[in-house]
């Protein structure tokens, strides 16, 4: 009887992130309609689960139900988009301080050779790009994952991680940015693995506020409003 009451949550899960990752690499375009027949065909689940995973999404800012409209995968504004950074800034910011104290050796060791393996890459594609891939694969997840607060890991690792990365998807990977923030990265690991806690948080701030300096530059290149300093 357990077995059976757990079924139908695996499938949610696996269906959620399916759609999930449809979603953040733009197989499901950002503000097109969701059917949840189509879903239920295309996925080849019944209706229970993928209601479930609907409101999973819903609750992660990817989909929004809105009255007489039904469901969409949410579209960024440049505001919004921006107020992620801010956020992230202050967090992940948090998030590298913590990491500078609590994140083992082993963990500090494995993340070097992560970023080896970025090097090679960037360098591989004339530095053009700098393309991580996701959970373990990319260098802030890992930071604040070596946090060890739930709280942190909750909040960045879940519903703005997956927002950040759908962005990314739809505005590309490649620009001036890619050497500058592998470096900014080997720094910030730097300040980690000697413990230094205050090194540790504000080049991860200044490192986040570049990018979302970045960020601004490719919303006004594409034509996207962007909001004063004064909101």
């Amino acid at each position: 009887m357990g077995a059976l009451a757990e079924f139908p949550s695996t499938i949610a899960d696996r269906v959620f992130e399916q759609i999930r990752q449809a979603i953040v690499s733009g197989d499901i375009p950002a503000g097109s309609k969701i059917s949840e027949p189509v879903l239920a065909s295309r996925y080849g689940i019944s209706r229970g689960p993928l209601r479930e995973a609907m409101r999973r999404l819903e609750a992660s800012h990817l989909v929004e139900r809105r009255a007489n409209q039904g469901a969409r995968v949410i579209t960024l504004s440049g505001t919004q988009l921006l107020e992620i950074y801010q956020v992230r800034e202050a967090l992940e910011g948090m998030a590298a301080r913590l990491a500078a104290t609590h994140m083992p050796r082993g963990e500090v060791a494995d993340l070097r050779c992560l970023l080896e393996a970025h090097h090679a890459q960037v360098a591989a594609d004339g530095g053009r790009a700098y393309f991580q891939g996701e959970g373990d694969l990319d260098f802030h997840y890992r930071i604040v994952q070596g946090s060890r607060n739930s709280r942190l890991i909750g909040l960045l690792c879940n519903d703005l991680y997956h927002l950040v990365r759908m962005y990314r998807f739809q505005f590309g990977m490649s620009g001036t940015r890619a050497v500058p923030a592998l470096r900014e990265h080997d720094l910030i690991l730097d300040a980690v693995a000697d413990g230094d806690a205050d090194m540790a948080e504000c080049l991860m701030r200044r490192h986040i506020r570049a990018s979302r300096l970045n960020v601004e530059r490719r919303l006004a290149e594409a034509g996207m409003q962007i909001p004063s300093p004064s909101g």
